[in-house]
């Protein structure tokens, strides 16, 4: 079974650990201690959920009641809220197929006196032109929050992600097989007050997520009901992050720069794979992401969501993230007068795309079995 969301392969060691995930007391400052690598002279601050820490950046740099820039692709359910709730104007960006994040070129000329800042995501796990990028912003003095839910360990000249803006958020649940959790990378000035959370129900479905045969019942069985209950006990205050999480972040982090260079080269072979079958590969050699993403062929583009329910069949869970972008959010197009023409990539993508799992203990041959099994559902699509 081929799952998008991080799981946990269950074995002899990993069963161990589990009762002390639960039990044990996390060790904080190892763990900042030991990220600090990444991010120098900044303040880590770990959060119960990465829309935690986009939030507390905006309340930090000061940044409700202003315009702000933003690619035109991006999550609706996330970022149209924290636009309601911090009366923030978007001014959109429309992106460039070959990379899935914002179109360069574009920037300049939407900048306009009432913006005052910009969020800039590495879409998908794939880097930015951040040095281009940041000699366009600087020219402003625009603020710059780097959305890296998609890229925990991604790199652009050889720094890490996260270091390039005044903040960065991350979304370490995308990354890792935890509970919940975020990671907020700051100036070491800024002083913050979070809630305790402790584990709950909602955590309970997510941890049983982590793993794959319990993952197959719920994607088979659960439909409508697991959803409802996780988003209506999703809680409202910014929170930590709870310890159980905490705990499986620390143990799945210690090898993750050995998982991450292997997923890379998976994802070269798997791109390969990909294009020859017609697929739009992206101008990447290095997806970080546990996600592969692709754009399905033109010639069967009105057909991307059927392919998804055959890939089903054959146990392979690939996703289509995204494929309501802000901008087709039809309350958001009325309240910002949105002009779909204007942003042709945009809709492109979430007409095409298509998110394969990538897994941190995939094989080679997981790969195969899964081009395999596609091209056996591009024959049944085709019929």
């Amino acid at each position: 079974m081929y799952f998008v969301h991080p799981q946990i392969r269950l074995n002899k060691e990993i069963f161990k650990e589990i009762f002390s995930w639960f039990l044990a007391k996390p060790n904080k400052k190892d763990l900042e201690d030991k990220l600090s690598f990444y991010f120098p002279n900044r303040k880590i601050i770990f959060t119960d959920m990465g829309r935690s820490a986009l939030q507390i950046i905006v309340e930090n740099l000061n940044l409700k009641n202003s315009s702000i820039l933003m690619p035109a692709y991006i999550c609706s359910d996330v970022f149209y809220p924290f636009l309601e709730k911090n009366n923030l104007s978007p001014v959109f960006l429309d992106i460039n197929l070959g990379t899935f994040n914002i179109d360069i070129e574009e920037i300049e000329k939407k900048i306009s006196p009432p913006i005052k800042s910009i969020i800039i995501p590495n879409i998908y796990g794939l880097p930015n032109n951040l040095e281009k990028i940041l000699s366009i912003i600087q020219k402003y003095n625009l603020r710059i929050i780097e959305d890296c839910a998609h890229s925990f360990g991604g790199k652009y000249n050889e720094v890490y992600v996260g270091n390039f803006g005044d903040a960065a958020l991350f979304s370490l649940y995308k990354f890792f097989p935890i509970i919940t959790g975020g990671m907020l990378v700051c100036p070491k000035s800024w002083e913050v007050d979070l809630v305790e959370t402790s584990f709950s129900f909602r955590d309970i479905l997510s941890f049983l997520n982590c793993f794959p045969l319990c993952a197959y019942l719920f994607k088979k069985f659960s439909k409508s009901i697991v959803p409802k209950m996780v988003r209506k006990e999703k809680a409202e205050a910014l929170g930590r992050i709870n310890n159980i999480s905490l705990n499986i972040f620390s143990y799945f982090f210690n090898d993750h720069e050995e998982k991450l260079a292997k997923r890379i080269q998976l994802a070269l072979f798997f791109q390969k794979e990909l294009k020859n079958l017609g697929f739009k590969t992206q101008e990447s050699t290095n997806n970080i992401f546990c996600y592969l993403s692709v754009l399905i062929p033109k010639d069967i583009e009105s057909q991307r969501d059927t392919l998804i329910k055959i890939l089903r069949k054959y146990k392979i869970f690939a996703t289509r993230m995204w494929y309501t972008p802000i901008i087709l959010n039809p309350e958001a197009q009325k309240k910002y007068n949105i002009k779909l023409e204007e942003f042709p990539s945009t809709v492109e993508a979430a007409n095409r795309i298509i998110n394969f799992p990538l897994q941190n203990f995939y094989e080679r041959k997981d790969i195969q079995k899964m081009i395999e099994k596609l091209k056996l559902a591009l024959r049944e699509l085709k019929k």
